[in-house]
Order: C-alpha cells, then structure tokens, then sequence
C-alpha cells in the first residue's frame, strides 16, 4: 500500500505556472505507475496525465498537451506535474493517484492523495 501527499497548489494569474509534487510514502513507490487527474465541482475526475513506473512513458490529456509535463524522482518518492500557460479552465483540485497498472480512468487506480486545490484567475 502506498499513501500520496500534494503540494504545491495555490492561486495564479492566467498564463503563469505552478508546479504540483506528491510525495509518497513506502519502499515500493517505483513499482507504481502514477497520474494526475483534476476535478470541477460538479463533475467526474478528469485524467491529466500519467507516468510509467520507470519514468520511460508519459500520457497526456489532449487538453493539457504542451503545456503540462508529468515526471518522477524514484529516489525521492515523488512525482511532479509542471503546470505552464495555465488557463482558468485549468482551475481545479489536483489528485495524484497510483496504480500497479496503466490507465486513464479513475477506476483503474486504487491509492489517491486527498488533493490540492488549482486556481487560475483570468
């Protein structure tokens, strides 16, 4: 079993940038393939992006393609969403999530964090 913490969340203007972290806890993080999804008030959660376990393959929503980058530090536990050109359609809390498989769905993903929130002011 593997617990997720976010960071790194907060309010920004259109066009600027953040930079999402989650850390997660226990021995076997490496052996987890990871996401990012975000979700609206109101609306199911959405897939951002993905990592394979070895940081070889990554996976991008259309909508976010170009200027979000998802990556990994397997010896620091963590894995990273860099947020660019940000929209306030990009407004959002942002979830990291960890599997054994690869998906784009929520349902293929068993280990969440408990989120952070994504502002983007226009």
């Amino acid at each position: 079993q593997v617990q997720l913490v976010e960071s790194g969340g907060g309010l920004v203007q259109a066009g600027g940038s953040l930079r999402l972290s989650c850390a997660a806890s226990g021995r076997t993080f490496s052996r987890y393939n990871m996401g990012w999804f975000r979700q609206v008030p109101g609306k199911e959660r959405e897939f951002v992006a993905a990592i394979t376990w070895s940081g070889g393959s990554t996976y991008y929503a259309d909508s976010v393609k170009g200027r979000f980058t998802i990556s990994r530090d397997n010896a620091k536990n963590t894995v990273y969403l860099q947020m660019n050109s940000l929209k306030p359609e990009d407004t959002a809390v942002y979830y990291c999530a960890a599997s054994y498989g690869l998906g784009f769905s929520e349902s293929g993903y068993p280990y969440w964090g408990q989120g952070t929130q994504v502002t983007v002011s226009s």
